[in-house]
């Protein structure tokens, strides 16, 4: 997330790394289709074509050509349980260990908050971390061997449906999680960069009531896609983590207006862009 010490009511050069990945597409979206940008506002939207943000020259070049005053950093390497447990040396605590298939990503995403914490402590700089739930919606990597679950699904739901074959869900179809459909979560991150100025992280997530198993999930893809075949379960395949419940409440105190779109209404939206953009789309 972005350093907030400037001047809230002056002019905004907000820098979006990872700007045409899953949550950077809708954060633009939300700037440019829905009118999301305020006045005096400039929205800058990166992808690695610009630079390599692991090179410290090529990274100081691209901040000097641009100058941003506020930065949403969205640059990460992302997948699925099985590339988490496959990679969790690539991907690289505080309330107890991480659950063992993603110790490397959870580690990662956890030394971001303590960064923050000491930058402000000597330095005064406002970063924050935000904590999104499973994100997914246009423009994901539907990729099945390293995707999110819901992509995934997607994917091997359209394929079974060409192919007149079962769709297979890899597990059991018991595990829970809570779901965010990714332009939510792009008007909750503009809300952020605006109105939220804590460096302690936020979490961006529907509330416990709405978690849904990983069968249920299928289900809804199954109904999205109009999909008329078998669907097994491949219990071979780990389950990863049972529950990853996220509580909202410090949303809800600070946010307690906002709207989430109902999922399955999300899910068929999303389904409904993964046919249409089926060749180009990320898989």
């Amino acid at each position: 997330m972005g350093d907030r010490t400037v001047d809230q009511n002056g002019p905004m050069r907000v820098l979006v790394t990872g700007g045409t990945g899953l949550v950077g597409r809708a954060i633009e979206h939300v700037v440019k289709e829905e009118g999301g940008a305020r006045e005096g506002e400039e929205w800058i939207f990166l992808s690695s074509k610009d630079a390599n943000l692991m090179d410290m020259g090529e990274t100081r070049a691209v901040f000097q050509k641009h100058q941003p005053t506020h930065i949403i950093h969205l640059a990460a390497m992302v997948g699925g349980l099985f590339k988490n447990m496959r990679a969790n040396l690539d991907f690289w605590i505080h309330n107890g260990p991480p659950h063992e298939s993603n110790y490397g990503y959870a580690y990662a995403k956890r030394m971001i908050d303590v960064h923050n914490r000491a930058y402000h402590q000597k330095h005064g700089r406002c970063y924050t971390a935000v904590i999104p739930t499973n994100v997914f919606g246009p423009h994901d990597n539907f990729n099945i061997e390293d995707g999110h679950v819901l992509p995934g699904l997607i994917h091997k739901a359209y394929i079974a449906q060409k192919e007149g074959s079962p769709l297979v869900v890899w597990g059991s179809g018991t595990p829970r999680r809570q779901f965010i459909y990714s332009l939510d979560l792009a008007h909750l991150f503009l809300w952020v960069l605006r109105e939220y100025h804590e460096v302690d992280p936020i979490i961006l997530s529907v509330g416990e009531e709405d978690e849904v198993s990983i069968k249920e999930a299928a289900e809804a893809v199954v109904e999205a896609l109009g999909f008329k075949g078998q669907v097994t379960y491949d219990t071979t395949k780990a389950d990863g983590q049972f529950k990853k419940t996220a509580s909202n409440a410090k949303l809800l105190r600070h946010h307690p207006n906002f709207t989430f779109t109902p999922f399955k209404q999300a899910l068929k939206q999303t389904c409904d862009w993964f046919v249409a953009n089926y060749d180009n789309a990320r898989k």
